[in-house]
């Protein structure tokens, strides 16, 4: 990657971004592990804690634009600079919403924790602590520009995919089960799919981070395991595809 520039001030504004970036990171990571820990111990205030921190985030990624913007215009980056600064800006916009799904979390949290208990609440914390494994290794990536690490990353996706459709085809047999599992299981499906598009958004990152290394998007697409669009409980079987949106 690009360094020792004529102009030392560029390369500090370089180092500025990934710091920055690194910072936005480590707080999707706490906003996202204290989504679940309040919404697995029933913690309202935690919850509501989540979604007042999450400004914090949307603050570091305006500093992010303002800055990057300040680069182009003044700097006009060219070749891996300008892939620095692009990538910066698409995955700064992808951490602030991973943070919002996190503060998404939290709201559900305050209604659930207002609703008897249902037995899939804890798969879901082994699903949001999946997920945030792949949130931190991928920032690792991202900040070490390792394309190999980022693309293990990208590889693991499947993993949540699987996962979440498991967890809607149970959420769904709690409702069917008894009615008065109804509202709490419908929040935590609300739950588990904002999880499954945290997984998304740390392979778009991943994807950034194969595109700074090496100039170019990975050539083979994406494989999607998610099949809760197919999923029918009750019949006995469900409809054949693939969810490839």
């Amino acid at each position: 990657m690009p360094t020792n520039h004529i102009v030392k001030s560029f390369d500090e504004d370089l180092k500025r971004l990934d710091n920055i970036i690194a910072e936005m990171g480590g707080m999707a990571e706490m906003l996202l592990a204290n989504a679940m820990e309040a919404l697995l111990k029933r913690d309202s205030e935690k919850a509501n804690q989540v979604i007042a921190n999450d400004k914090l985030l949307d603050a570091l990624e305006a500093e992010v634009d303002e800055l990057a913007v300040q680069m182009l215009a003044l700097r006009q980056p060219m070749a891996e600079d300008l892939r620095v600064v692009i990538t910066a800006l698409r995955t700064a916009s992808i951490i602030e919403r991973i943070g919002d799904y996190a503060k998404n979390i939290a709201k559900r949290t305050v209604a659930i924790s207002q609703a008897a208990p249902v037995g899939p609440t804890k798969t879901i914390g082994r699903m949001g602590k999946q997920v945030q494994s792949m949130i931190k290794n991928v920032l690792d990536a991202y900040i070490t520009r390792d394309a190999v690490k980022a693309e293990d990353v990208r590889a693991s996706d499947g993993e949540v995919d699987a996962l979440h459709t498991s967890l809607f085809r149970e959420l769904l047999t709690y409702m069917m089960e008894d009615p008065r599992n109804i509202t709490a299981c419908t929040h935590l499906l609300f739950v588990a799919k904002n999880i499954e598009r945290m997984g998304d958004h740390a392979t778009n990152i991943a994807e950034n981070v194969h595109f700074l290394v090496n100039g170019n998007a990975p050539i083979e697409a994406r494989t999607k395991e998610d099949d809760s669009s197919f999923v029918v409980v009750g019949s006995g079987h469900k409809t054949e595809g693939k969810d490839n949106s």
